[in-house]
């Protein structure tokens, strides 16, 4: 009855006021683009605006490429490990003042290497505010993730602070039961299973934050503390053979990290500007996997610490309205200590990189300009050399130094008003990912036990990126990129052979284990499509539809077959739709989140796997406001109950030589969860 009732008002809900066009060719969008729209924060609030895709940035080392797509009051946030979703949450709906979408660059703005980025520009003014939230999601299986959240801002417009709580447990996927069928060569069955798992556990993060005055500039302090608990729990109970009892598999990890960072900002006259940011992270993570079946057992084992330090600094100068250049600086140092060990039935198991101490440095110097070369033209270019130098102990000893030329150059060209292409050309290199360097397990999915690799180059890649953004009606936009990739030292996976005494005879025995490894060049293809449509040029106000497709394809020679394949774990095919209704005269909003199926292949030296997620994942919410401060959201997830097929083809030796010995088919159902939300505010 209340959705019909909310229906029933979409013909009367207000349209969104149009956006404001620059003078300078940035689009502004008001806090009354966002009037009659149920947006609570700045995350949601960007959500909605035309042709814009937050992308949070990648989990890679060092500062610079690690950017997301937005800044707020034009500077990047200090932190690194705080996600920048988290943090767009944290600026409510009453503290923004406009949206502006920097399409193509703009003098003054740094891009970080992006072709579009929001830049969330705040009130001024004290006062403060508080927000309490708390959330239980309800699983097909019993389970209760249930969760509480409280944030607290406030400050006298000079000096101004925040801080978070956050404490909760989540889940992935939810339980999923099914089928686990065997089938040898031949495709005769040789076990059948009934699959039981389930994977959860407990977050809690404290954020702090705090901005004042400091010697004609403004310093920024901000800290975070991070605790994750998480268990992953499989039973496999055999139905054939009959006697072979069940499979059990535990794998828990915990980690704890913690972040401390500054930033210090000042003018130095009238068109330049130092910026500086230290910051430091730590981490310690420990895990294990025991898997048990028919008396037997296997073990793995690892500790690590790790530790990044980084300093930075830029001098901004704006020469002019339309021209800006900066210059700066970045250096980091990357700490690893890992341990880890194998066991077979109590028994050690070699293992090639099982304890490795790295440390990494690492230095960057840049240099990057923006020239609005009239109104229908804007050019952003940068050059930056890095310099790095790697050393290793413990079970691989190495030191190597690397050094990379990264040139880019990206055009804006707006012919009309409401279209615009942009072009990009640029030298991407990767950053190494300390995972890279340690061993991992995978017991419950068959594949066993995976070594580490320290000595590994970071993946280079030639980029060349075309899109066209059309805008149309009030607010409504399409864009199409298209981005290619000339790939070299492309990291996926590759054999490594230890020598190992025979447990039997003695003699020496030559084992062969999956890494990451270096395995050569490639080509890499990318084709998005996204649409952000409005209902209100039909006579439908208040309804939005969004959407994004994704198609990838690539090409790698396989390392132990020789072969051409797609990437590791390229994902060929995504999508997404989202459709949101909005009723202002009822205080309320309802939708709908889609998610398309994809499948995605890991190749390893004696196995592959392919994951697929057969059909789409459909989520209906409606979220009603049942005074000015507070806020109900209720959804109802995975309508289709999607499932999770999970095939993985074994090979009785490396997969040049050896013979197909089985493969593994599972296929897994999550149910249904029910998911509430209750979020008040309070204070100024």
């Amino acid at each position: 009855m209340l959705i019909a009732t909310l229906l029933a008002q979409a013909a009367v809900a207000a349209a969104p006021q149009p956006a404001t066009a620059l003078p300078d060719g940035v689009i502004g969008y008001p806090a009354s683009f966002f009037e009659g729209q149920q947006v609570a924060n700045a995350a949601e609030m960007l959500a909605r605006v035309p042709g814009f895709t937050l992308d949070t940035g990648d989990d890679v080392r060092g500062y610079e490429g690690a950017a997301g797509n937005v800044v707020i009051d034009g500077q990047r946030p200090a932190s690194k490990s705080d996600n920048l979703e988290e943090i767009l949450r944290r600026i409510p709906v009453s503290q923004v003042e406009r949206i502006d979408i920097i399409r193509g660059g703009a003098p003054g703005i740094d891009m970080q290497g992006k072709t579009v980025i929001a830049n969330v520009i705040k009130k001024k003014g004290g006062g403060w505010r508080g927000l309490y939230q708390a959330v239980e999601n309800h699983l097909w299986d019993g389970r209760n993730m249930t969760g509480m959240r409280l944030e607290l801002s406030g400050g006298d417009g000079t000096r101004t602070w925040e801080a978070t709580a956050r404490y909760g447990y989540g889940n992935d996927d939810g339980g999923e039961f099914g089928p686990l069928v065997r089938l040898g060569p031949d495709g005769q069955v040789i076990r059948r299973a009934d699959v039981k798992s389930e994977s959860d556990g407990l977050q809690q993060i404290l954020t702090a934050a705090y901005s004042q005055p400091l010697l004609g500039g403004r310093i920024s302090l901000n800290g975070r503390a991070f605790w994750d608990s998480w268990k992953s729990e499989e039973t496999d109970r055999f139905t054939q053979p009959a006697d072979f009892g069940a499979s059990n598999d535990v794998n828990p990890y915990d980690e704890f990290q913690t972040e401390l960072g500054a930033r210090y900002s000042r003018d130095l006259g009238a068109r330049t500007k130092l910026e500086l940011v230290g910051l430091r992270t730590d981490t310690d993570y420990h895990t294990f996997d025991l898997f048990t079946f028919r008396g037997g057992a296997d073990e793995f084992r690892n500790k690590r610490n790790s530790s990044e330090t980084i300093g930075r600094a830029v001098l901004k100068h704006q020469m002019s309205s339309a021209l800006s250049f900066e210059f700066g600086g970045e250096a980091a140092l990357n700490d690893l200590d890992s341990e880890t060990s194998v066991f077979s039935d109590g028994a050690p198991i070699p293992l090639p990189a099982a304890d490795v101490r790295v440390k990494e440095k690492r230095a960057e110097v840049f240099g990057k300009g923006t020239w609005r070369l009239s109104p229908a033209w804007t050019f952003d270019a940068s050059l930056r050399y890095e310099a790095s130098k790697i050393t290793s102990d413990g079970d691989v000893a190495l030191s190597k130094s690397l050094g990379f030329l990264k040139p880019r150059l990206a055009a804006t060209w707006t012919p009309v008003k409401n279209t615009q292409l942009r072009f990009r050309v640029e030298r991407v290199v990767g950053q190494l990912d300390f995972d890279d360097f340690v061993a991992g397990s995978d017991f419950s999915g068959g594949t066993g036990v995976s070594a580490g690799n320290p000595d590994l180059n970071p993946e280079q890649a030639w980029v060349g990126e075309a899109a066209i953004e059309q805008r149309f009606w009030k607010s409504a936009a399409v864009t199409l990129t298209y981005r290619h990739s000339e790939l070299s030292d492309v990291i996926d996976r590759g054999p490594v052979r230890l020598t190992v005494p025979d447990p039997v005879t003695g003699q020496p025995t030559a084992v062969v284990f999956d890494q990451p490894t270096n395995i050569g060049d490639g080509t890499k293809d990318e084709l998005t499509a996204t649409l952000n449509l409005p209902f209100d040029h039909f006579g439908w106000n208040g309804a939005l539809l969004r959407g994004e497709i994704n198609r990838r394809w690539a090409s790698v020679t396989d390392p132990t077959t020789l072969t051409h394949r797609n990437i590791t774990r390229l994902r060929p095919l995504e999508w997404e739709a989202h459709f949101s209704q909005d009723l202002p005269d009822l205080g309320a909003s309802l939708g709908f989140d889609v998610y398309g199926g994809w499948q995605r292949k890991t190749y390893q030296v004696q196995y592959v796997t392919e994951v697929k997620l057969e059909d789409a994942y459909l989520t209906t919410w409606v979220e009603k406001r049942l005074d000015p401060d507070t806020i109900v959201r209720f959804e109802i997830g995975n309508w289709t109950k999607r499932g999770i097929r999970i095939t993985t083809a074994a090979y009785d030796g490396p997969r040049d030589t050896g013979a197909l010995s089985y493969v593994d088919d599972r296929h897994l159902k999550p149910g249904h969860n029910v998911y509430i939300r209750v979020r008040h505010t309070f204070g100024g």
